[in-house]
């Protein structure tokens, strides 16, 4: 019936999500070296790190060349048979991220050639009536850079700058949607507190140095665009943990302020002003109570083992209400190689989207995580997140099920209940 579907505002973007680094293979940058350096370690560790059902499942990972993004989906050279299967789809906007060290493979010299890539890709994108979302830089740095010390460098934020200008003077006819960056917190956690990820470093002092520099490195960003497009949208992503604290005591305490502060949203808090909207990404819930960790075992798993949890995303998008800009939920989805989760996680989800939405919160776009299967970062190739299946052998795209029912969402501009 018409009266128990969810319309969603006029004009809301339909989207999914791809990186260059997980998708566009032949990669040389910081991340490309130690891939090569740790593949090995990361499957010996398997055994240890993943549940005894996953291993099973899984078994790839296992093999030091699931840890190796060699060609990824080859969607550098595919990518209008990529962008064709997008709108198939109904999709009205794509987002994709420009591999910074393609563009300025030496310090303070840039490639024409893949400047002229990226200028066909965002056209390809345009042509198919999909608005781009670009993000300038996620995770992967140019060898150059990560070997002068990468964040830490006092002069990081004057290179990014450098390479944002440029970023923009070439493509601002094409792009109105700029993501500076993806997800700081795990670059910062990941990389120097926990240290699985390069550079693997294990020091607060320098994470905070790193915060510092991203900091001012988008600030810098931001005016460049501005300057360049004043219509421009500039934002950043950021993964949001769901602390669930239901029923617990800690509500309004000192703890779940400083969680939600030092994860969630520091650097939102830091950047407001050099802000036109947030990129919301959502995967997991945190247990925050006892209430909490005892209602844990009603929620259904990925094949990564993380929880199922919707509401979480209606409680994320409370929390952001009070900054009153526009929000994009950038990235969310689900490991789900049997495609067997993946169409109910959709609409679950986007029902709470819209719970928010018709309590106030200005929601006014979702991008599904991710296009394609691709590569998994220090996971590699196993986790199978895309609405498109990938078979990595013969480089096949095959539209799962679960796309099928995303699309019907995205064309009918409504969520049937």
């Amino acid at each position: 019936m018409k009266n128990k579907n969810k319309k969603f505002p006029d004009g809301f973007l339909w989207g999914a999500a791809t990186a260059a680094h997980q998708v566009e293979g032949g990669s040389r940058n910081d991340w490309s070296e130690w891939e090569k350096k740790n593949a090995k370690r990361l499957a010996s560790e398997a055994k240890t790190k993943w549940a005894k059902w996953q291993q099973k499942k899984f078994p790839e990972m296992f093999d030091p060349e699931n840890y190796i993004s060699g060609r990824a989906c080859d969607h550098y050279n595919r990518y209008e048979e990529d962008l064709d299967i997008a709108k198939s789809l109904g999709l009205n906007a794509f987002r994709i991220s420009i591999e910074w060290s393609r563009i300025e493979p030496e310090e303070g010299k840039f490639d024409e050639k893949e400047i002229e890539h990226y200028r066909k890709v965002l056209k390809a994108i345009r042509a198919r009536g999909m608005e781009p979302f670009v993000t300038l830089w996620h995770y992967t740095l140019p060898v150059w850079f990560s070997r002068k010390g990468g964040w830490e460098n006092k002069k990081s934020p004057d290179y990014f700058k450098r390479y944002s200008a440029k970023i923009v003077k070439e493509f601002s006819d094409d792009v109105i949607f700029w993501l500076t960056f993806n997800e700081p917190i795990l670059i910062i956690g990941g990389g120097y507190i926990k240290g699985y990820r390069p550079p693997q470093k294990h020091n607060i002092f320098e994470a905070f140095r790193v915060y510092k520099n991203l900091i001012k490195a988008h600030k810098l960003a931001y005016a460049e665009i501005h300057k360049k497009k004043p219509q421009a949208m500039v934002g950043f992503t950021e993964w949001l943990n769901f602390f669930d604290n239901r029923n617990g005591i800690f509500q309004t305490g000192f703890l779940l302020f400083l969680a939600k502060h030092f994860t969630n949203e520091y650097l939102i808090k830091q950047t407001i002003g050099h802000l036109d909207f947030i990129g919301a990404q959502h995967y997991m819930r945190v247990p925050f109570s006892l209430s909490a960790l005892l209602h844990e075992e009603k929620y259904q798993e990925n094949d990564m083992g993380r929880q199922i949890v919707p509401e979480g995303m209606y409680y994320i998008l409370m929390d952001l209400k009070k900054y009153n800009l526009p929000i994009y939920i950038t990235e969310n989805g689900i490991p789900d190689a049997k495609d067997r989760k993946r169409a109910g996680f959709i609409k679950n989800y986007l029902f709470h989207v819209h719970k928010a939405i018709r309590e106030g919160v200005d929601v006014r776009g979702y991008f599904h995580w991710s296009f394609l299967d691709n590569f998994e970062w220090d996971k590699g190739f196993w986790p199978r997140f895309g609405l498109v299946e990938m078979d990595y052998k013969t480089m096949e795209r095959k539209v799962r099920p679960s796309a099928l029912e995303y699309a019907k969402i995205c064309k009918n501009n409504y969520l049937e209940t």
